[in-house]
């Protein structure tokens, strides 16, 4: 399951969208997989329709929690 957390902040008189956190939890990762799991974490969003729209205006990442 992924779990996504925005952080706004204040810019002037308007709140704005500046990150957002997502994290995927539920996930039962073999040790010997984790490495690979952390590069596809790493690389992910350069095929995600929403992360590509939202480039260079919000800073994405994502983990394992």
């Amino acid at each position: 399951m992924g779990h996504a957390r925005g952080e706004v902040e204040l810019e002037g008189k308007v709140l704005v969208l500046k990150r957002i956190q997502v994290t995927y939890t539920g996930l039962d990762v073999p040790e010997q997989d984790a490495a690979k799991v952390q590069r596809v974490l790493a690389v992910h969003a350069d095929g995600c329709p929403v992360a590509r729209s939202l480039q260079g205006a919000i800073d994405i990442t994502t983990r394992l929690g």
